[in-house]
């Protein structure tokens, strides 16, 4: 297993810019998951570190090697496809070996490693089936197979459980993360579900645009994104941005709402009086209270089971609370709210920046 590091990186097709020098350190054995709306530049990513899509300007290292002029064959990597991309015409044992078999590996150290995986992965008594034969799961398996008995310096998946019903993905996910705590490869995964992103990954890069946003530990962007933009996309359901102004005095910083609602949000911070701010907290960080700031009145309520979502309004924004227990609400119904001062965020309204 190797480090990689983008330096600088950047992609152009024709006169769009598609990347706009992008900067990442991936650590050795992380799982390293890269996440963002479509469109924002992930999947090429991935597919410069594979070799598949040339580097416009910037390097690219896998360990200490650089590998920009690299054939993907040279890069010491393998790749699972969100289509899995298997040979219809052979069986899950001569998928698995086939890239053994276009390197002329030893055939007993290819039937073995093969041997290993399908261990690893479950396939043990499948290996003599077609992909035709298969659900989807054990092609994604067979595809993954595939990609461990090259025992490559580094694994890159490329949405590969988008073609899988909700609850095959969830185990899949389990799988996957499993399947790495046993290897410990360096592993780079690119998907546009932040649940995905904060299940499975050690580190996550959240990219827009074609640039990075913010890289961190799970708990770290959700517990401090430093833009309205990670704040937003990092959590479900995501975050609640009230619009509102700063209002400095008495030895603290007050926010006031634009319904005339004001309270203390900090002893005191950097802002300008009469800024302009998004008061940000997150679902789970609202309680009733019949004293509370915040007055909204319910729209939907939404029982998972353990959880209840409650859909609302403040003043002509949207919001949404989750309580961990059941609660006796109905459509219509006015409410009083109070946030967990000490879980709240402060963003700048016009930089979207988080305001220390």
């Amino acid at each position: 297993m190797a480090s990689v590091t983008l330096r600088g990186v950047k992609k152009s097709f024709q006169d769009t810019e598609i990347l706009h020098g992008v900067d990442i350190f991936i650590p050795e054995g992380s799982f390293t998951v890269l996440v963002g709306p479509s469109g924002c530049g992930k999947s090429t990513l991935l597919r410069m570190l594979a070799g598949l899509e040339e580097v416009t300007a910037g390097e690219i290292f896998i360990g200490d090697r650089c590998v920009n002029n690299m054939q993907p064959k040279e890069r010491d990597i393998a790749m699972v496809f969100q289509n899995y991309a298997l040979y219809p015409h052979m069986t899950v044992r001569e998928n698995m070996a086939f890239s053994l078999k276009l390197a002329k590996a030893d055939k007993a150290d290819s039937l073995k490693r093969v041997q290993r995986a399908s261990e690893i992965l479950g396939l043990t008594e499948l290996l003599e089936r077609y992909p035709r034969q298969l659900s989807g799961g054990q092609r994604q398996r067979v595809a993954m197979g595939r990609a461990i008995v090259r025992d490559p310096q580094v694994f890159l998946f490329d949405e590969p459980l988008s073609n899988l019903d909700a609850k095959l993905r969830v185990q899949m996910r389990t799988e996957i993360k499993s399947l790495h705590q046993r290897l410990k490869t360096t592993s780079v995964y690119v998907t546009h579900d932040q649940i995905e992103a904060m299940t499975m990954g050690d580190q996550i890069v959240v990219m827009r645009d074609g640039i990075v946003e913010q890289v961190g530990g799970p708990l770290d962007l959700y517990e401090n994104p430093v833009n309205t933009f990670v704040a937003g996309f990092i959590g479900s359901p995501a975050m609640n941005m009230l619009p509102g102004t700063l209002v400095h005095g008495n030895g603290g910083t007050d926010i006031e709402l634009s319904d005339g609602a004001r309270f203390r949000v900090r002893e005191a911070i950097v802002g300008e009086e009469g800024q302009a701010v998004l008061f940000g907290t997150r679902p789970e960080h609202l309680s009733i209270d019949d004293d509370g700031p915040l007055k909204v009145v319910v729209n939907v309520i939404e029982p998972t089971g353990a959880d209840t979502f409650v859909a609302c309004m403040h003043n002509g924004t949207e919001m949404t609370i989750v309580f961990h227990q059941r609660v006796d609400l109905v459509p219509e119904q006015t409410l009083r709210l109070r946030p967990d001062i000490s879980k709240t965020h402060l963003f700048d309204a016009r930089s979207g920046l988080v305001i220390k």
